[in-house]
């Protein structure tokens, strides 16, 4: 008995070990007005950044309604480095095909799409960088997005 439990746990041990992903350094999701998120309506990120040695790939993650009555999304992004620097970046994601049909994989009434927005990124210095995501969409306020994220994974060595 004690040793069929031991193997039982021993069995669940693993698979949560293999499950995990090491390579995930940072991912957040935060979600905005999808009734209607206005373009002054920042959504920021945190990042806590003590090494200077790592090569990183950044994603950009998007979650929007099947209401959502276009075909892509800009957004502006700018980086405040911890030296006060600021990096100014415009991101496209397309979301959907000529014919309509959504890219990304659809659950239920949302579509979520991974966008790399930058590769083998080397933080330039240890500290805080805080990340501003406004969309950049004719409109003053979009509706059918629901949600933008932020995911940094360690390219291993």
């Amino acid at each position: 008995m004690r040793r069929a439990s031991l193997l039982v746990f021993s069995f669940y041990l693993l698979v949560f070990l293999a499950s995990c992903d090491r390579s995930v350094y940072y991912a957040a999701e935060r979600d905005v007005d999808e009734r209607g998120w206005n373009m002054n309506d920042a959504v920021t990120f945190d990042i806590d950044i003590d090494d200077t040695l790592d090569v990183y790939n950044f994603f950009f993650d998007l979650r929007n309604s099947v209401s959502y009555d276009k075909a892509n999304a800009f957004f502006f992004i700018n980086t405040t480095f911890p030296d006060g620097s600021i990096a100014y970046d415009t991101l496209e994601c397309p979301l959907a095909n000529l014919q309509g049909q959504w890219y990304g994989r659809r659950t239920g009434r949302y579509v979520d799409n991974r966008y790399y927005f930058r590769r083998h990124v080397i933080f330039p210095h240890t500290g805080t960088y805080s990340i501003a995501v406004t969309h950049a969409m004719r409109d003053t306020n979009v509706v059918g997005l629901k949600s933008v994220g932020i995911r940094i994974e360690r390219i291993e060595k």
